[in-house]
C-alpha cells in the first residue's frame, strides 16, 4: 500500500499556515520566555513582537489569527545568560526558525551577531527573515537511481556560472539544472543521479569576509530545511521543478545535506538558531567543560543527533525534501556525527536505525560520508547495510597504483571486485567508488601537481590535504611540452576507465569528465570564482566523448554495472566464474604474480558480458611500455575490442603503455554456405 507521505510528514515546529491564521511553534528546554517577531513585507521593520505561551514538554507556541501565507517572522527566547555553563539566552539576538522552510535573504557574516549580551544592540537587521508558507505534496515514486549507476556531483555555483547555453539570470542556480543543455550533457556521459552539493542556505567562516573570500561549496548551514536563496530565488518550487525535470529524463536527484555542525561556530561565533534557541539540547559540549563544545567536526561545534529534539529536526528535514521536492536520496557530510551517542559511534545509534525504517525516508538512496574528526571517527564499512558509504580506500589505491606505486595491484583487484575488505557483510557491495570529489585536487590536478598548492586560501598553504597520491609527470603545475600532455591525457583516461569498469556505485565530480583544473588548489571551498567555475568553451570535448564512450559501456554491459560482489565462482547455474584473475599472458594469477612488487598489469575476465553469453576483459597496463594482453579462446566465440585498442589476432590485444582496454566475447558468425 503507497504510503500517505502528508500522513507521515506533520512537524511538530514551525509556521504553520491555515485558513485562520499561523499558528508558530518552537521548544527549548531551558528559555523562560520566547517570542515570535512579525516584520512588514520588505522584511526590515518589525511590525509585533507576540509572547509564546508554553504548552508543556519545552514547546512554546501561539496561532495568531489572521496572518497570511508569506508573513517573515523570527524568533527570540529569553533565559540565562551564562556561555561558561552553555547558556547563551538574549532577547536582542533575533533567531531563525529552525523550521524555517524559506528565507527572504542570504545569511551574511557580522561580527556583531557574535557580541556578549547587552553590547550588540537588536540584530534583527543583519538577519534574514524566515517565510510562512504552504508547500504543496510531491507524489510518492521510487527513487529514480539506478545500482550501480553513475552519481554525478555537481557544486551548485560553480557548475553553471560560465556555461553559455544557460541563460544569465539561471547561472549558478538550482533551476539551471534543468536547462535543456544540461540535461543533454548529462545524459550523453550516462548520469543516473545528480549530488547535489549543499543547497540549504549557508554562512560565511568568520575569517572568509577579511580575506575577500566566500564560501562557495555551503557547508556550512544554519537552518536545515531554507534553500539559499542565491541558489533557489524561487524557494521550494525551484528544487520541486527542477528534480521533475531531470526525473523526466530518467536522472535522480540527491542532496548533499550537512547536519553535523552548523555557522555557529565556536564560543566566538555568531548566536543565528539553535545557540538561543536552546544551546545544549542541540550541541554537544565537552565533558568536563559545558562552556567548550566538542569538535568531532573541525567546524567549531557539532550536533548532538543522539538527543530526541535533534534527531527529530533532522528527520523532519528529511521528510520535508521528499514531501515537498520527490528527491531521491540523501548523502551525509560527516556521517558518523549522525550515529553518536553520548560522543561514540554506533551503527544501532537512534538517529541511524530512524532513517532506515522511517516510511518517508526508509526507501531513499543513503550515502554516508564515513569519516568525521572525533574519537574513533574513521568508520568505512561500518554503518547499516542499508547505506551506501564514499570509499576513500578505492580513491587511494586507485590513485596509488596509477602513480606507479610499488605491490598495488592486489589492493587494486580488490576495490575492482567491489572492496569485500571493507563492506563483505553481505552479499552486494555499498562501495560509492570515487577517484576525486570535491574535498581534493581534480582528476586532471592529480596527473598535473605532486604538492597542492592552496595560496589562494589565504591560510599560507597549510589548510587541506599534504598526501595526495598524486604526481606531475615530470613538471609542476602546466606545461608546454606536448608529450608531457599526451602523458596527462593518458593518466587521465586510465584512472577514468579504471573507475568506471569497477564493482559498485561510482562517482565523478563535474568536469571531471572535460579535464578541469583548480591549479592544485585541494582545498577551494572559499573559491567562488573562475579557479572553480567550469570552463565550458575550453573543456577538453575528446576526454567528454571518452567518457561518454565509458558511460555507455557500463549501461550495455551487465557485469559492470552489478553490486555482487566478484568471488571467483560461477553464479546462477552458470559454469563460468563471475570473474577470473589473469596475467598479461592470460594465465591465471598465482600467489607469485600477486605479490611481485613491481607488476604493474592484470586482466579482469568478468563471466556475464551480455545476455549472449560472452565475457568482457578489462585489460589494465600501469607499465610504462607497450604490452599485448593474451585472453583465454573458447569454440564458438571470438574476442572484440569493447571500447578502443587493436586486436591482434587469437585474442591478444595490444594494449598501450599505462591504458586501459576493454575486450567483450562475442558468438562467432556461422559461414553460411552456398
Amino acid at each position: 500500500m503507497p504510503v500517505d507521505r502528508a500522513a507521515a510528514y506533520r512537524p511538530r515546529f514551525g509556521a504553520t499556515v491555515s485558513e485562520s491564521g499561523i499558528r508558530f511553534a518552537v521548544w527549548s528546554s531551558a528559555a523562560e520566555r520566547m517570542w515570535v517577531s512579525i516584520f512588514g513585507a520588505d522584511g526590515k521593520a518589525e511590525t509585533d513582537r507576540l509572547e509564546l505561551q508554553r504548552e508543556g514538554d519545552g514547546v512554546f507556541a501561539l496561532s495568531v489569527p489572521g496572518l497570511l501565507e508569506g508573513t517573515r517572522y523570527g524568533f527570540r527566547a529569553d533565559g540565562p545568560y551564562a556561555p561558561e555553563d552553555g547558556l547563551w539566552f538574549d532577547p536582542d539576538k533575533l533567531l531563525v526558525d529552525p523550521y524555517a522552510l524559506r528565507l527572504d535573504r542570504p545569511y551574511r557574516y557580522d561580527v556583531r551577531l557574535a557580541s556578549p549580551r547587552g553590547q550588540g544592540g537588536d540584530s534583527a537587521g543583519l538577519m534574514p527573515k524566515a517565510v510562512a508558507e504552504t508547500l504543496p505534496i510531491v507524489p510518492h515514486a521510487a527513487p529514480a537511481f539506478r545500482p550501480g549507476g553513475l552519481i554525478y556531483e555537481v557544486p551548485m555555483r560553480a557548475f553553471t556560472m560560465r556555461h553559455p547555453d544557460v541563460p544569465k539570470r539561471l547561472r549558478g542556480t538550482i533551476r539551471a539544472l534543468a536547462e535543456p543543455a544540461i540535461i543533454e550533457h548529462l545524459l550523453k556521459i550516462g548520469v543516473s543521479a545528480v549530488e547535489l552539493m549543499p543547497v540549504t542556505a549557508t554562512m560565511d567562516e568568520r575569517h572568509l569576509p577579511r580575506l575577500g573570500l566566500t564560501n562557495a561549496w555551503g557547508y556550512n548551514p544554519v537552518t536545515f530545511m531554507a534553500l539559499d536563496p542565491r541558489l533557489a530565488p524561487g524557494g521550494m518550487a525551484d528544487l520541486r521543478e527542477t528534480t521533475a525535470a531531470l526525473h523526466a529524463a530518467g536522472i535522480g536527484v540527491i542532496l548533499d545535506l550537512v547536519f553535523n555542525h552548523t555557522a555557529e561556530s565556536d564560543e566566538l561565533g555568531p548566536t543565528l538558531s539553535l545557540r538561543g534557541v536552546d544551546n545544549r539540547a542541540y550541541y554537544r559540549t565537552a565533558v568536563d567543560d559545558p562552556g567548550r563544545y566538542a569538535n568531532d567536526t573541525g567546524t567549531g561545534n557539532t550536533l548532538a543527533c543522539d538527543r530526541p529534539v535533534a534527531r527529530e529536526l533532522v528527520l523532519d528535514s528529511l521528510r520535508h525534501f521528499i514531501v515537498h521536492a520527490g528527491v531521491d536520496g540523501f548523502r551525509f557530510d560527516l556521517a558518523p556525527v549522525l550515529g553518536r551517542v553520548d560522543g561514540e559511534f554506533s551503527a544501532d545509534a537512534p538517529l541511524l536505525q530512524a532513517m532506515r525504517h522511517d516510511p518517508v525516508i526508509g526507501d531513499r538512496v543513503l550515502i554516508a560520508e564515513p569519516w568525521d574528526i572525533g574519537h574513533n571517527g574513521y568508520r568505512l564499512g561500518g554503518f547499516p547495510q542499508e547505506l551506501l558509504e564514499w570509499n576513500d580506500r578505492y580513491r587511494d589505491d586507485v590513485r596509488r597504483f596509477w602513480r606507479g606505486d610499488r605491490g598495488m595491484v592486489g589492493a587494486l583487484a580488490t576495490r575492482l571486485a567491489g572492496s569485500s575488505d571493507t563492506f563483505g557483510g553481505g552479499v552486494q557491495t555499498r562501495t560509492v567508488n570515487f577517484i576525486a570529489a570535491h574535498d581534493g585536487m581534480t582528476v586532471a590536478d592529480l596527473v598535473r601537481y605532486e604538492r597542492k598548492h592552496n595560496e589562494a586560501n589565504g591560510e599560507h598553504n597549510h589548510d587541506g590535504h599534504n598526501e595526495n597520491f598524486s604526481w606531475n609527470n615530470g613538471v609542476e603545475g602546466e606545461s608546454g611540452d606536448p608529450e608531457i600532455a599526451a602523458e596527462r591525457d593518458r593518466d587521465i583516461r586510465a584512472l577514468l576507465a579504471t573507475l568506471f569498469a569497477s564493482r559498485g556505485a561510482i562517482m565523478l565530480t563535474a568536469g571531471d569528465e572535460f579535464g578541469r583544473s583548480q591549479r592544485g588548489n585541494n582545498n577551494a571551498y572559499a573559491q567562488d570564482n573562475e579557479l572553480t567555475w567550469l570552463d565550458w568553451a575550453e573543456r577538453d570535448v575528446a576526454l567528454e566523448d571518452f567518457v561518454a564512450a565509458l558511460g555507455k559501456l557500463r549501461r550495455e554491459v551487465p557485469a559492470l554495472a552489478q553490486l555482487d560482489f566478484l568471488r571467483g565462482s560461477a553464479v546462477d547455474g552458470s559454469q563460468i566464474a563471475d570473474v577470473e584473475w589473469l596475467t598479461e599472458a592470460g594465465r591465471a594469477m598465482g600467489d607469485a604474480n600477486w605479490h611481485e612488487p613491481d607488476r604493474h598489469r592484470l586482466t579482469m575476465l568478468l563471466g556475464n558480458g551480455d545476455a549472449s553469453g560472452g565475457r568482457f576483459a578489462v585489460m589494465i597496463n600501469g607499465s610504462r611500455r607497450d604490452v599485448h594482453f593474451a585472453l583465454p579462446v573458447r569454440s564458438a566465440f571470438e574476442w572484440r575490442p569493447a571500447l578502443d585498442g587493436s586486436v591482434s589476432g587469437g585474442g591478444r590485444f595490444g594494449v598501450p603503455a599505462r591504458s586501459v582496454s576493454f575486450a567483450i566475447e562475442r558468438p562467432q558468425a556461422v559461414s553460411q554456405g552456398d
